[in-house]
């Protein structure tokens, strides 16, 4: 079974193309799934939509389940929507997220870690003036948040949980094995898939998040899998799929997960 859950559209303000041109770019790729995951509004913030370029406004979010509902409906027999949203996770408000998913018939969430001391993972700046000591503790600070978000049991899959080398590919080298294991044990315990995001290959990195040396250690640890495009326009939905699958069977998986109704459907690889 073909499936894909990490994908986005216009309404976060930096994806191309409408919920509708996913699900038929899922039909011609071969899908049997497709999950619509567009980036949660900043439910926390004063403002609707304090970031247009980011996040959709929190008097979106209800259109944007509404649609995926009446989608799902239209396309039932062709190709199965599922409702996601890939949402922020930020220790501090996590209960402000929590109280807005309420009652949402959602298939699954996706948590990701978009932000450490405050500042984006994606911001190539961050690095500029770090010794390696500093670097060694944003390192340490990214997947100790990563843990926090796995064991606030808000989320069916965690997003791209080494994403932070995506304009920095020296991200990889610096030393954090220990936390990094930490965390894929703490994800294991409580139950948690990582996604396989092949975004990555649109970034200055060039590859999947994660790396195959953390794959292999999740692995040893019993993290369960999933794939996500983490497509921002149509055409990369589903994007090398078949590749991920072949390379998870080398590296010693049996089988990897999607998510309906927030409960796990094991797929065998």
């Amino acid at each position: 079974m073909k499936f894909d859950l990490h994908t986005h559209h216009e309404r976060c303000g930096h994806a191309l193309g409408t919920i509708e041109d996913y699900i038929l770019a899922g039909i011609d790729a071969g899908l049997q799934a497709i999950g619509i995951s567009d980036h949660s509004p900043y439910f926390y913030h004063e403002l609707d939509q304090p970031s247009p370029g980011i996040a959709m406004a929190r008097s979106d979010f209800a259109n944007y389940v509404e649609e995926v509902l009446r989608l799902k409906a239209k396309y039932e027999g062709r190709i199965e929507v599922l409702l996601g949203v890939e949402s922020d996770f930020f220790p501090q408000y996590a209960d402000s997220y929590r109280k807005a998913y309420e009652g949402i018939p959602f298939d699954y969430l996706i948590g990701s870690v978009h932000q450490v001391s405050g500042v984006s993972i994606f911001n190539r700046n961050r690095w500029k003036g770090l010794d390696e000591s500093a670097q060694v503790l944003e390192k340490q600070s990214y997947y100790e948040l990563i843990q926090q978000s796995a064991r606030s049991g808000m989320f069916d899959i965690l997003g791209h949980i080494d994403a932070m080398k995506g304009y920095y590919p020296a991200f990889s080298a610096i030393p954090a094995a220990e936390h990094i294991d930490e965390t894929l044990r703490v994800i294991a315990e409580c139950g948690t898939a990582i996604e396989i995001n092949t975004s990555g290959s649109t970034k200055d990195v060039g590859g999947w998040y994660p790396s195959d040396d953390i794959l292999e250690r999740a692995q040893h640890f019993g993290v369960k899998v999933t794939f996500g495009s983490d497509a921002h326009v149509p055409s990369r939905v589903g994007d090398e799929w078949e590749l991920v699958r072949a390379r998870l069977k080398e590296i010693g998986f049996k089988d990897w997960v999607f998510y309906r109704q927030r409960k796990p459907v094991v797929v065998a690889l």
